[in-house]
């Protein structure tokens, strides 16, 4: 669980998504985004367990990943940004927002992030190998859903406090947070533009 909770913790694309879906709709739509994260990380913790994760350390698919993740990041940042003049007091009642597309925004920004990828294939590849060998089938599932529920976990208390906060700040102040969420995302969506950049041309 813990482990859960410090892959979940750190601020990055997920974390900002969720504060600003959190401060223009509430609750769900920001939990929402999360759950699209975790089905993502469940795909990857699968790849690993069928021994198919070493595909995706190929320079081609790291670099289409880097790219595709550049797209996502860069979209959700510009919208976010671009939308943050639109929130009103309807938006803080939790009108508004979408949850089908909360929930893809989170999937592909967890998909596309190849520093999941990396802390699926690093951590928990290591820890599989080597609960593989000293423990049942029995014991690897609990060790795997308590990973989940960590990331679950964090997604709630993200999703608890941006709602929260909304309710205490003034339109004004949501629009800022909205502005710095989306230049936030904007910033690792360049990020992982020079990652796929230096993969495809300098490597």
């Amino acid at each position: 669980m813990v482990l859960g909770l410090s892959l979940s913790a750190p601020i990055g694309p997920i974390n900002a998504a969720q504060l600003d879906k959190g401060l223009r709709g509430g609750f769900m739509p920001a939990w929402v985004v999360g759950l699209g994260a975790i089905s993502a990380d469940i795909i990857y913790m699968l790849l690993v367990y069928l021994g198919m994760i070493h595909l995706l350390d190929a320079p081609f698919v790291k670099a289409f990943l880097w790219l595709f993740g550049f797209f996502v990041l860069v979209y959700t940042g510009i919208e976010s940004i671009m939308h943050s003049g639109e929130i009103t007091a309807a938006d803080t009642r939790g009108s508004g927002v979408s949850l089908s597309k909360s929930f893809v925004s989170g999937f592909l920004m967890s998909l596309f992030n190849p520093l999941s990828i990396l802390f699926w294939l690093g951590i928990y590849g290591s820890i599989l190998a080597k609960a593989v060998n000293e423990y049942p089938m029995q014991q690897l599932l609990i060790y795997s859903g308590a990973i989940v529920l960590g990331i679950l976990l964090w997604d709630v208390t993200m999703a608890a406090a941006s709602s929260m906060f909304r309710s205490f700040l003034t339109p004004r102040v949501l629009k800022a947070i909205s502005v710095l969420s989306g230049l936030s995302l904007v910033g690792f969506g360049f990020y992982f533009g020079v990652q796929a950049a230096r993969l495809l041309f300098f490597h």
